[in-house]
């Protein structure tokens, strides 16, 4: 089975010994991703819903760097600084993202490293031919 690493060059890639994305065989993790741009500077501080979007984006790029789209996550799970606060931000960028894919979702309130960062978002996905996908999903027993 194919094993593919991305690293980014993120301050902490190196010093934790991780990868910003990892495919192996059809299954892709993002490793948790905030909203901080190129340049170092965090993107829209204080704004949930302008966070999400962004990190959405930079999760699509990570990806795209293993052949996958956002069609093919099955899982998120976001971290918010104050689920009260921004919960519903990250709901509603979560719908405009994802609408027709629906992945699971989770979120969880917990602090994050840089004040004015609202939330932290990772990903799972499954390498996966719709109508594969489809078949295999119609055939699971209801819940």
């Amino acid at each position: 089975m194919d094993v593919v690493t991305i690293k980014t060059g993120g301050r902490f890639e190196e010093i934790g010994a991780y990868a910003r994305v990892k495919r192996v065989g059809p299954f892709v993790y993002v490793a948790g991703t905030t909203a901080i741009e190129p340049s170092g500077k965090l993107h829209a501080p204080g704004d949930t819903y302008a966070q999400a979007i962004f990190i959405f984006r930079r999760i699509e790029d990570a990806l795209a760097q293993v052949g996958a789209s956002m069609r093919h996550v099955v899982r998120t799970r976001a971290f918010l600084t104050d689920m009260a606060a921004g919960g519903g931000a990250f709901v509603r960028a979560h719908g405009e993202v994802f609408r027709g894919i629906a992945p699971v979702t989770s979120g969880v309130e917990g602090g994050l490293t840089t004040p004015g960062m609202m939330i932290e978002i990772e990903v799972d996905a499954v390498i996966h031919d719709g109508e594969e996908f489809a078949r295999i999903v119609a055939a699971m027993p209801a819940i």
